[in-house]
């Protein structure tokens, strides 16, 4: 059931559903979609500059707590399988750096429930399930070591998503790398709240 309504959500969220019926397969127009005739201007910027706000970011990061998780904050550090595999994770999101200097450098969440699921057009999407900040969005095949995920932002007790390219304060854009063979991670450039960098550290849940 889950499943079927983040496929509904999806629909309504960044393309809306036709009449194709069914799910497609991996190897449907949902892997070959290019990100970039859907993301807006503003994304598109903000992914051309996500290693600026890497770097950014990690210089102000206490570096201590940079070294404890070493490969998920590594921004050179990725492996060939990008796009995640449906099914249920484990999320949780770090916020790196202060966004005009107000607030803290380095902010760790705990761990959330979430999942990668195909709508009935195929497309994966991503939907994080707790929280008072929840990304939903859908995600596309970019390079063998990047995806890209683009949604919008759901806050406290909404139940739906905006639609993407709406209100540009509740747009999110993201690279999605694999980090290890099952781990993953969510990096959000610039966002619109709080930091200069996200990070959301995916692992399969079971």
């Amino acid at each position: 059931m889950r499943a079927y309504l983040s496929g509904i959500l999806a629909c309504a969220l960044l393309a809306g559903c036709g009449g194709d019926g069914g799910v497609a397969s991996s190897g449907s127009n949902a892997a070959s979609l290019d990100w970039r005739r859907v993301a807006t201007q503003a994304d598109r910027g903000r992914l051309r500059g996500w290693r600026g706000a890497w770097i950014n970011a990690l210089s102000h990061a206490d570096p201590k707590e940079i070294a404890r998780e070493p490969a998920l904050f590594d921004p050179d550090h990725s492996i060939a399988g990008a796009m995640p595999p449906a099914g249920a994770y484990r999320c949780r999101t770090f916020k790196l750096g202060a966004r005009n200097g107000i607030g803290p450098s380095f902010t760790a969440y705990g761990w959330f429930p979430c999942r990668i699921d195909r709508n009935l057009r195929g497309e994966l999407v991503f939907d994080k399930a707790g929280g008072s900040q929840r990304p939903v969005g859908r995600i596309y095949a970019d390079t063998d070591t990047r995806s890209i995920f683009l949604g919008t932002l759901v806050l406290g007790d909404e139940t739906r998503a905006l639609d993407y390219g709406r209100d540009a304060g509740r747009d999110m854009a993201g690279v999605i790398e694999r980090i290890a063979p099952k781990r993953w991670r969510m990096v959000l450039p610039y966002p619109r709240f709080e930091s200069v960098l996200d990070v959301v550290d995916l692992v399969p849940a079971g």
